[in-house]
Protein backbone atom coordinates (compact mmCIF):
# COMPACT_ATOMS: atom_id res chain seq x y z
CA UNK A 1 0.00 0.00 0.00
CA UNK A 2 1.26 3.40 -0.57
CA UNK A 3 0.46 4.83 2.20
CA UNK A 4 2.91 2.73 4.42
CA UNK A 5 5.76 3.76 2.01
CA UNK A 6 4.99 6.94 2.19
CA UNK A 7 4.97 7.70 5.67
CA UNK A 8 7.74 8.49 7.74
CA UNK A 9 8.82 9.19 11.16
CA UNK A 10 8.16 13.39 10.85
CA UNK A 11 4.72 12.99 9.78
CA UNK A 12 4.03 10.28 11.92
CA UNK A 13 5.05 12.52 15.11
CA UNK A 14 3.53 15.60 13.08
CA UNK A 15 -0.14 13.53 13.15
CA UNK A 16 0.73 12.99 17.02
CA UNK A 17 1.60 16.65 17.43
CA UNK A 18 -1.64 17.98 15.71
CA UNK A 19 -3.86 15.45 18.17
CA UNK A 20 -1.91 16.41 21.48
CA UNK A 21 -2.13 20.42 20.50
CA UNK A 22 -5.71 20.24 18.96
CA UNK A 23 -6.74 18.10 21.57
CA UNK A 24 -5.20 18.86 25.32
CA UNK A 25 -5.96 22.87 24.39
CA UNK A 26 -9.28 22.87 23.88
CA UNK A 27 -10.51 19.07 25.46
CA UNK A 28 -11.91 21.49 28.96
CA UNK A 29 -14.09 23.60 26.90
CA UNK A 30 -15.65 20.87 25.45
CA UNK A 31 -16.07 19.21 28.56
CA UNK A 32 -17.38 22.56 29.78
CA UNK A 33 -20.14 22.38 26.82
CA UNK A 34 -21.31 19.03 27.80
CA UNK A 35 -21.72 20.41 31.26
CA UNK A 36 -23.83 22.78 30.66
CA UNK A 37 -26.44 20.71 29.20
CA UNK A 38 -26.23 18.77 31.80
CA UNK A 39 -24.38 15.89 30.43
CA UNK A 40 -23.23 12.86 32.94
CA UNK A 41 -20.32 11.03 32.55
CA UNK A 42 -21.74 8.29 30.00
CA UNK A 43 -22.64 11.39 28.10
CA UNK A 44 -19.65 12.94 28.23
CA UNK A 45 -17.63 9.85 26.83
CA UNK A 46 -20.04 9.76 24.48
CA UNK A 47 -19.69 12.70 22.98
CA UNK A 48 -15.81 11.78 23.01
CA UNK A 49 -16.63 9.12 20.61
CA UNK A 50 -18.86 10.88 18.31
CA UNK A 51 -15.99 13.56 17.84
CA UNK A 52 -13.33 11.92 17.71
CA UNK A 53 -14.63 9.44 14.93
CA UNK A 54 -16.35 12.24 12.83
CA UNK A 55 -12.62 14.18 13.22
CA UNK A 56 -10.58 10.82 12.89
CA UNK A 57 -12.73 9.87 9.68
CA UNK A 58 -13.41 13.09 7.83
CA UNK A 59 -9.81 13.46 8.53
CA UNK A 60 -8.45 10.18 7.58
CA UNK A 61 -10.21 8.75 4.37
CA UNK A 62 -10.37 12.15 2.18
CA UNK A 63 -6.59 12.04 2.87
CA UNK A 64 -6.09 8.72 1.48
CA UNK A 65 -8.31 8.85 -1.27
CA UNK A 66 -7.45 12.65 -2.56
CA UNK A 67 -3.54 12.32 -1.29
CA UNK A 68 -3.72 15.66 0.32
CA UNK A 69 -3.68 16.38 3.82
CA UNK A 70 -7.49 16.80 4.81
CA UNK A 71 -7.81 18.34 8.40
CA UNK A 72 -10.64 18.15 10.38
CA UNK A 73 -11.16 19.27 13.94
CA UNK A 74 -13.97 20.17 16.39
CA UNK A 75 -15.18 23.29 17.06
CA UNK A 76 -13.26 25.05 19.78
CA UNK A 77 -15.03 28.57 20.00
CA UNK A 78 -18.41 26.90 18.97
CA UNK A 79 -17.66 25.23 22.04
CA UNK A 80 -17.20 28.00 24.28
CA UNK A 81 -20.54 29.64 22.88
CA UNK A 82 -22.25 26.51 23.71
CA UNK A 83 -20.78 26.71 27.10
CA UNK A 84 -21.99 29.84 27.78
CA UNK A 85 -25.40 29.68 26.09
CA UNK A 86 -26.10 26.88 27.64
CA UNK A 87 -25.77 27.84 31.05
CA UNK A 88 -27.19 31.32 30.54
CA UNK A 89 -30.18 29.79 28.57
CA UNK A 90 -30.94 26.57 30.65
CA UNK A 91 -31.34 24.34 27.24
CA UNK A 92 -32.23 20.63 28.09
CA UNK A 93 -29.33 18.28 26.21
CA UNK A 94 -32.12 17.17 23.71
CA UNK A 95 -32.87 21.13 22.78
CA UNK A 96 -29.34 21.25 22.34
CA UNK A 97 -29.00 18.52 19.87
CA UNK A 98 -31.44 19.47 18.05
CA UNK A 99 -29.88 22.93 17.96
CA UNK A 100 -26.40 20.65 17.17
CA UNK A 101 -28.42 19.37 13.55
CA UNK A 102 -29.57 22.53 12.69
CA UNK A 103 -26.47 23.97 12.35
CA UNK A 104 -25.23 20.64 10.97
CA UNK A 105 -27.60 21.65 7.72
CA UNK A 106 -27.10 25.21 7.70
CA UNK A 107 -22.90 24.32 7.65
CA UNK A 108 -23.83 21.58 4.92
CA UNK A 109 -25.80 24.31 2.96
CA UNK A 110 -23.09 26.30 2.86
CA UNK A 111 -20.67 23.62 1.58
CA UNK A 112 -23.11 22.31 -0.94
CA UNK A 113 -24.11 26.02 -2.59
CA UNK A 114 -20.30 26.79 -2.58
CA UNK A 115 -20.91 30.46 -1.11
CA UNK A 116 -18.53 30.09 1.57
CA UNK A 117 -15.44 29.15 -1.22
CA UNK A 118 -16.63 31.93 -3.63
CA UNK A 119 -16.37 34.52 -0.76
CA UNK A 120 -12.95 33.33 0.34
CA UNK A 121 -11.71 33.24 -3.97
CA UNK A 122 -11.86 37.33 -3.42
CA UNK A 123 -9.88 37.36 -0.33
CA UNK A 124 -6.09 38.75 -1.60
CA UNK A 125 -3.72 36.24 -0.86
CA UNK A 126 -1.56 39.15 1.31
CA UNK A 127 -4.20 39.25 3.61
CA UNK A 128 -5.17 35.70 3.56
CA UNK A 129 -1.78 34.86 4.71
CA UNK A 130 -1.55 37.17 7.57
CA UNK A 131 -4.83 36.00 8.74
CA UNK A 132 -3.21 32.62 9.28
CA UNK A 133 0.20 33.95 10.69
CA UNK A 134 -2.07 36.12 13.23
CA UNK A 135 -4.15 32.52 14.14
CA UNK A 136 -0.82 30.75 14.94
CA UNK A 137 1.56 33.23 16.51
CA UNK A 138 -0.71 32.80 19.44
CA UNK A 139 1.18 29.30 19.75
CA UNK A 140 3.78 30.70 19.27
CA UNK A 141 3.82 33.47 21.79
CA UNK A 142 2.40 30.42 24.05
CA UNK A 143 5.40 28.38 23.46
CA UNK A 144 7.88 30.87 25.24
CA UNK A 145 5.38 32.10 28.05
CA UNK A 146 4.97 28.95 29.02
CA UNK A 147 8.74 29.30 29.98
CA UNK A 148 7.47 31.38 32.93
CA UNK A 149 6.27 28.02 34.60
CA UNK A 150 8.70 25.35 33.42
CA UNK A 151 12.00 27.28 32.03
CA UNK A 152 14.10 24.09 31.88
CA UNK A 153 11.81 22.00 30.09
CA UNK A 154 11.17 24.73 27.55
CA UNK A 155 14.64 25.53 27.22
CA UNK A 156 15.54 22.10 26.96
CA UNK A 157 13.21 21.75 24.00
CA UNK A 158 13.72 24.58 22.06
CA UNK A 159 17.63 23.48 22.56
CA UNK A 160 16.98 19.91 21.22
CA UNK A 161 15.10 21.89 18.55
CA UNK A 162 17.60 24.16 17.41
CA UNK A 163 20.48 21.16 17.38
CA UNK A 164 17.67 18.72 15.35
CA UNK A 165 17.15 21.85 12.35
CA UNK A 166 20.92 21.92 11.77
CA UNK A 167 22.12 18.45 12.21
CA UNK A 168 18.81 16.74 11.75
CA UNK A 169 16.14 19.18 10.10
CA UNK A 170 13.43 16.25 8.92
CA UNK A 171 13.41 15.48 12.80
CA UNK A 172 14.04 18.38 14.61
CA UNK A 173 10.12 18.40 15.94
CA UNK A 174 10.15 14.71 16.21
CA UNK A 175 13.47 15.42 19.00
CA UNK A 176 11.99 17.51 20.70
CA UNK A 177 8.89 16.07 21.71
CA UNK A 178 11.20 12.68 22.68
CA UNK A 179 13.43 15.03 24.49
CA UNK A 180 10.68 16.79 26.15
CA UNK A 181 8.86 13.55 27.08
CA UNK A 182 11.95 11.69 28.71
CA UNK A 183 12.12 14.56 31.30
CA UNK A 184 8.97 14.68 31.96
CA UNK A 185 9.06 11.02 32.77
CA UNK A 186 12.19 11.14 34.51
CA UNK A 187 10.85 14.25 36.67
CA UNK A 188 7.84 12.49 37.71
CA UNK A 189 5.83 15.11 35.86
CA UNK A 190 3.49 12.84 33.68
CA UNK A 191 -0.04 12.28 35.68
CA UNK A 192 -0.59 8.81 34.92
CA UNK A 193 -3.40 8.91 37.48
CA UNK A 194 -5.35 10.30 34.20
CA UNK A 195 -5.06 7.37 32.70
CA UNK A 196 -8.57 4.75 33.12
CA UNK A 197 -8.72 1.23 30.86
CA UNK A 198 -12.38 1.37 29.29
CA UNK A 199 -14.02 1.54 26.10
CA UNK A 200 -16.27 4.13 24.55
CA UNK A 201 -20.04 3.55 24.80
CA UNK A 202 -22.50 5.82 22.81
CA UNK A 203 -25.18 7.79 24.18
CA UNK A 204 -28.13 8.58 21.71
CA UNK A 205 -30.09 11.76 22.79
CA UNK A 206 -33.10 11.91 20.52
CA UNK A 207 -33.35 16.13 19.66
CA UNK A 208 -35.50 18.17 20.31
CA UNK A 209 -36.49 21.17 18.39
CA UNK A 210 -36.89 24.50 19.40
CA UNK A 211 -37.22 28.41 18.37
CA UNK A 212 -35.16 29.48 21.16
CA UNK A 213 -32.41 26.93 21.25
CA UNK A 214 -32.20 27.99 17.17
CA UNK A 215 -31.74 31.31 17.97
CA UNK A 216 -29.73 30.92 21.06
CA UNK A 217 -27.35 27.83 19.95
CA UNK A 218 -27.84 26.70 16.39
CA UNK A 219 -27.43 30.67 14.37
CA UNK A 220 -24.42 31.56 16.76
CA UNK A 221 -22.87 27.80 16.46
CA UNK A 222 -22.86 27.71 12.86
CA UNK A 223 -22.07 31.84 12.37
CA UNK A 224 -18.35 30.85 14.41
CA UNK A 225 -17.95 27.63 12.99
CA UNK A 226 -18.05 29.41 9.59
CA UNK A 227 -16.00 32.76 10.45
CA UNK A 228 -13.32 31.55 13.42
CA UNK A 229 -12.92 27.75 12.04
CA UNK A 230 -13.67 27.21 8.50
CA UNK A 231 -12.05 30.35 7.61
CA UNK A 232 -8.54 30.10 8.62
CA UNK A 233 -8.86 26.09 7.93
CA UNK A 234 -9.55 27.24 4.23
CA UNK A 235 -6.64 29.65 3.85
CA UNK A 236 -4.05 27.29 6.10
CA UNK A 237 -5.32 25.03 2.74
CA UNK A 238 -4.26 27.69 0.64
CA UNK A 239 -1.04 28.41 2.11
CA UNK A 240 0.18 25.45 2.10
CA UNK A 241 -0.14 25.04 -1.73
CA UNK A 242 -2.92 22.41 -1.82
CA UNK A 243 -6.05 22.63 -4.54
CA UNK A 244 -8.67 20.83 -2.67
CA UNK A 245 -12.27 21.17 -3.40
CA UNK A 246 -13.25 22.66 -0.14
CA UNK A 247 -17.07 22.88 -0.62
CA UNK A 248 -17.16 19.36 -0.65
CA UNK A 249 -15.44 19.06 2.49
CA UNK A 250 -17.40 21.70 4.18
CA UNK A 251 -20.27 19.66 2.98
CA UNK A 252 -19.12 16.41 4.30
CA UNK A 253 -18.38 18.18 7.97
CA UNK A 254 -21.98 19.55 7.74
CA UNK A 255 -23.14 15.70 7.05
CA UNK A 256 -21.13 14.21 9.29
CA UNK A 257 -22.08 16.67 12.15
CA UNK A 258 -25.92 15.96 11.49
CA UNK A 259 -25.55 11.87 11.79
CA UNK A 260 -23.31 12.26 14.67
CA UNK A 261 -24.93 14.93 16.82
CA UNK A 262 -27.20 12.99 18.65
CA UNK A 263 -24.29 11.28 20.01
CA UNK A 264 -22.71 14.65 21.00
CA UNK A 265 -20.79 15.65 18.19
CA UNK A 266 -21.87 19.22 18.07
CA UNK A 267 -19.50 20.99 15.40
CA UNK A 268 -16.65 19.69 12.95
CA UNK A 269 -15.31 22.07 10.32
CA UNK A 270 -11.75 22.90 8.77
CA UNK A 271 -8.64 22.60 10.92
CA UNK A 272 -6.53 25.82 10.95
CA UNK A 273 -3.75 25.09 13.98
CA UNK A 274 -3.20 21.16 13.40
CA UNK A 275 -3.53 21.62 9.38
CA UNK A 276 -0.62 24.04 9.50
CA UNK A 277 1.27 21.30 11.98
CA UNK A 278 0.71 18.67 9.18
CA UNK A 279 1.04 20.47 5.84
CA UNK A 280 3.97 21.85 6.85
CA UNK A 281 7.79 20.68 5.77
CA UNK A 282 7.97 19.47 9.39
CA UNK A 283 5.71 16.92 8.79
CA UNK A 284 7.35 16.03 5.12
CA UNK A 285 9.87 17.02 3.05
CA UNK A 286 7.68 15.86 0.08
CA UNK A 287 4.57 17.67 -0.07
CA UNK A 288 2.75 14.61 -1.78
CA UNK A 289 3.39 12.83 0.88
CA UNK A 290 2.65 15.13 3.95
CA UNK A 291 -1.25 13.97 3.54
CA UNK A 292 0.15 10.92 5.43
CA UNK A 293 0.36 13.01 8.54
CA UNK A 294 -3.24 13.71 8.30
CA UNK A 295 -3.98 10.12 8.23
CA UNK A 296 -1.95 9.33 11.38
CA UNK A 297 -3.68 12.19 12.88
CA UNK A 298 -7.52 10.31 11.67
CA UNK A 299 -6.17 7.55 13.08
CA UNK A 300 -5.28 8.91 16.62
CA UNK A 301 -8.80 10.25 16.42
CA UNK A 302 -10.33 7.47 15.61
CA UNK A 303 -8.60 5.39 18.74
CA UNK A 304 -9.55 8.40 20.93
CA UNK A 305 -13.43 7.89 19.57
CA UNK A 306 -13.01 3.99 20.41
CA UNK A 307 -11.07 4.17 23.85
CA UNK A 308 -12.68 7.56 24.85
CA UNK A 309 -11.55 8.01 28.87
CA UNK A 310 -8.26 6.04 28.34
CA UNK A 311 -6.64 8.17 24.87
CA UNK A 312 -8.21 11.01 26.53
CA UNK A 313 -6.56 10.19 30.21
CA UNK A 314 -3.42 9.60 28.08
CA UNK A 315 -3.04 13.15 26.58
CA UNK A 316 -4.02 15.40 29.40
CA UNK A 317 -1.44 13.48 31.57
CA UNK A 318 1.10 15.48 29.93
CA UNK A 319 2.36 18.79 31.38
CA UNK A 320 0.41 21.87 29.68
CA UNK A 321 3.66 23.35 29.02
CA UNK A 322 5.03 20.88 27.11
CA UNK A 323 1.68 21.01 24.72
CA UNK A 324 2.28 24.33 24.32
CA UNK A 325 5.91 24.72 23.75
CA UNK A 326 5.81 21.67 20.87
CA UNK A 327 2.46 23.50 19.26
CA UNK A 328 4.53 26.49 19.07
CA UNK A 329 8.01 24.96 17.58
CA UNK A 330 5.90 22.53 15.25
CA UNK A 331 4.36 26.01 14.13
CA UNK A 332 7.50 28.16 13.25
CA UNK A 333 7.82 27.35 10.01
CA UNK A 334 3.95 28.13 8.87
CA UNK A 335 4.54 31.25 10.59
CA UNK A 336 7.20 32.41 9.67
CA UNK A 337 6.13 31.52 5.85
CA UNK A 338 3.03 33.23 6.46
CA UNK A 339 4.64 36.87 7.47
CA UNK A 340 6.80 36.72 4.62
CA UNK A 341 3.89 36.30 2.24
CA UNK A 342 1.76 38.56 3.91
CA UNK A 343 4.11 41.92 3.85
CA UNK A 344 6.51 40.70 0.93
CA UNK A 345 3.92 43.16 -1.44
CA UNK A 346 4.43 46.72 -0.78
CA UNK A 347 1.16 48.02 -2.29
CA UNK A 348 -1.31 45.09 0.43
CA UNK A 349 1.72 45.33 3.47
CA UNK A 350 -0.35 47.74 5.70
CA UNK A 351 -3.72 46.19 5.54
CA UNK A 352 -2.06 42.89 5.51
CA UNK A 353 -0.35 44.29 8.73
CA UNK A 354 -3.52 45.48 10.18
CA UNK A 355 -5.22 41.58 9.72
CA UNK A 356 -1.93 40.20 11.40
CA UNK A 357 -2.20 42.19 14.70
CA UNK A 358 -6.04 42.51 15.01
CA UNK A 359 -5.97 38.35 14.37
CA UNK A 360 -3.39 38.02 17.01
CA UNK A 361 -5.33 40.09 19.25
CA UNK A 362 -8.06 37.26 20.07
CA UNK A 363 -10.73 39.88 20.58
CA UNK A 364 -14.10 38.86 20.36
CA UNK A 365 -16.90 40.69 19.29
CA UNK A 366 -20.35 39.75 19.15
CA UNK A 367 -19.49 35.99 19.46
CA UNK A 368 -17.67 36.25 16.45
CA UNK A 369 -13.38 35.36 17.16
CA UNK A 370 -10.87 37.72 15.97
CA UNK A 371 -10.18 36.03 12.70
CA UNK A 372 -13.51 36.97 10.76
CA UNK A 373 -12.53 40.71 12.56
CA UNK A 374 -8.92 40.60 10.97
CA UNK A 375 -10.19 39.65 7.53
CA UNK A 376 -12.80 42.43 7.82
CA UNK A 377 -10.08 45.19 9.34
CA UNK A 378 -7.54 44.26 6.45
CA UNK A 379 -9.95 44.35 4.00
CA UNK A 380 -11.25 47.54 4.90
CA UNK A 381 -7.91 49.15 4.81
CA UNK A 382 -6.88 48.14 1.84
CA UNK A 383 -10.11 49.26 0.46
CA UNK A 384 -9.46 52.76 1.82
CA UNK A 385 -5.62 52.68 0.71
CA UNK A 386 -7.24 52.11 -3.00
CA UNK A 387 -9.78 54.03 -3.02
CA UNK A 388 -7.51 57.03 -2.19
CA UNK A 389 -4.74 55.87 -4.78
CA UNK A 390 -7.49 55.36 -7.18
CA UNK A 391 -9.30 59.09 -6.20
CA UNK A 392 -5.55 61.09 -6.52
CA UNK A 393 -4.45 59.28 -10.32
CA UNK A 394 -7.93 60.73 -11.30
CA UNK A 395 -7.62 63.80 -13.06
Amino acid sequence: MSFFRDLNLSAATAGFVAVLVGFTSSVAIVFQAAQAFGATPELITSWMWALGLGMGLCSAIPSLLWKQPVMVAWSTPGAAVLATAGLAGGFTMPQAVGAFMASAVLIALAGATGWFERIMNRIPMALASALLAGVLARFGLQAFAAAQTALPLVLLMLLAYLLGRRLLPRYAVPLSLGVAVVYVLVRGQFNAGALTLEWARPVFTAPEFTLSAFVSLALPLFIVTMASQNLPGMVAIRAAGYDMPISKIITMTGVVTLVLAPFGAFALNLSAITAAICMGEEAHPDKKKRYTAAVACGAIYVLIGLFGAAVTGLLIAFPKELVLAIAGLALLGSIGGGLHAALRDDSHREAALITFLVTLSGVVIAGIGSAFWGVVAGALALFVQQYRAQKTDTP
